[in-house]
């Protein structure tokens, strides 16, 4: 029996959705905070386990690379163990490896990360598929409140983190150790999903997706939008202190512009979503994040030390824009929670990849040119792609009608 949505009529099913909603927005603070409160403290951890900057920086490369890796087998993973199952087993796995990486030595520092970029691949793909599911009428508003979680926390983690580690003893491995409690308390409030998982779960989710993924234009297209967005955002948050400090900006400044692109951000990410369900077709919103990227680049490469700020903001709000409708596209564009999850398993192993490379590429270029003409050009080059992907993908309509009329032809 198909699973009917879940209603909100009586006290009982109030409270269960509630619990939900809550788990929900945990599992997403869990996505990013382990990753981003390590970045602040690279140096540390350089320092005390006595290792290079190339192999530093693979600890914050590690984890995207384990997005791409595992990111199209989480569907499967969810069709043979029920999807409300397999997100508590990747956060009993974010458990162990938080405490691996924080508990021991240089080699358990990397495996520990291995299994942290593992464990968040699972709840990346999986959480659209739970909301599609569980709340097909309240999309946009539960896709931008698991977005708030997760890019709140990560903000969280990043600003903080250095001084938890200041804290006595604790360290850089007290520092990142800490959120291991937040993903117990994640693990508690979701139990209960447990329960409840045979009625929970979709009929279709218990089996494999019939459509062809592959051969489907729009899954293409979505996936392009998806990678493009994450090559843009990683490779801001990498490289604009460098870009602003070749621009005559110390390195305090630069890491204040950065931080004003992040606080740009985080609203979008709840904005989006609630608007995007709202329109017809989310074409007229791409266009929008296209174009913000676009000015973006332009004001942060010729403009004055007044524009360059703000340009960063427009940045940020247009990262947003991009991360918000590339959320939505997973569900808005699929037909139940199968579909949702393996589109968000290709496109996010596919949008990670790119988000591995992408700094590499920039970093290469600007080496050869000793300039950022061409990384920039790059960059609007990819803000050129997000906006024609977007378009494309606003369309109102779905994974299975363009790959039936894919079949045909």
């Amino acid at each position: 029996m198909l699973k009917q949505p879940r209603q909100f009529a009586t006290t009982e099913s109030l409270k269960a959705n509630c619990i939900l909603l809550l788990g929900v927005g945990l599992v997403g603070a869990n996505l990013r905070v382990p990753i981003t409160s390590i970045g602040a403290l690279i140096s540390f951890i350089r320092d005390d386990l006595g290792i290079n900057n190339t192999m530093a920086g693979a600890i914050t490369t590690l984890p995207l690379l384990a997005f791409a890796l595992l990111s199209p087998f989480a569907p499967k993973i969810a069709n043979r163990l029920g999807m409300e199952r397999t997100i508590a087993l990747s956060l009993l796995l974010l458990i162990i490896g938080i405490a691996i990486r924080s508990l021991f030595g240089i080699r358990m520092v990397f495996f520990g990360t291995l299994l942290i970029g593992l464990a968040i691949a699972v709840g990346n793909v999986l959480i659209p598929a739970i909301v599609k599911v569980n709340f097909p009428f309240k999309v946009g508003v539960m896709t931008g409140i698991y977005a708030i979680f997760m890019n709140v926390f990560a903000a969280i983690g990043s600003g903080f983190s250095v001084p938890i580690a200041e804290i006595g003893q604790l360290g850089w491995r007290g520092s990142t150790g800490i959120w291991i409690f937040l993903a117990i308390i994640t693990l508690i409030v979701w139990m209960p999903q447990l329960r409840n998982e045979r009625e929970q779960i979709h009929a279709s989710v218990q089996k494999k997706s019939q459509t062809s993924l592959w051969r489907s234009s729009l899954a293409w297209q979505v996936t392009l939008f998806m990678g493009c967005q994450s090559f843009v955002y990683y490779t801001n948050i990498t490289w604009l202190p460098d870009i602003l400090m070749t621009k005559g900006y110390d390195a305090n400044v630069a890491g204040w512009i950065v931080f004003l692109l992040l606080f740009s951000f985080i609203p979008m990410t709840f904005i989006i979503p609630v608007v995007a369900e709202r329109l017809p077709n989310q074409v007229s919103l791409s266009v929008l994040t296209g174009a913000l990227l676009i000015i973006g680049y332009v004001g942060l490469f010729f403009g004055t030390s007044i524009v360059v700020p703000l340009a960063a903001m427009v940045l940020g709000i247009a990262n947003g824009c991009s991360f918000g409708l590339a959320m939505m596209f997973f569900t808005l564009r699929t037909k139940d929670g199968s579909e949702a999850a393996e589109l968000s398993g290709m496109a996010q192993s596919f949008g990670y990849l790119l988000a591995a490379v992408g700094p590499i590429i920039i970093g290469a270029l600007y080496d050869v040119t000793n300039e950022w003409i061409l990384p920039i050009i790059l960059l609007l080059l990819m803000a050129i792609l997000i906006l024609m992907n977007g378009i494309a993908a606003g369309k109102d309509r779905q994974i299975s009608e363009t790959a039936s009329a894919t079949n045909a032809k």
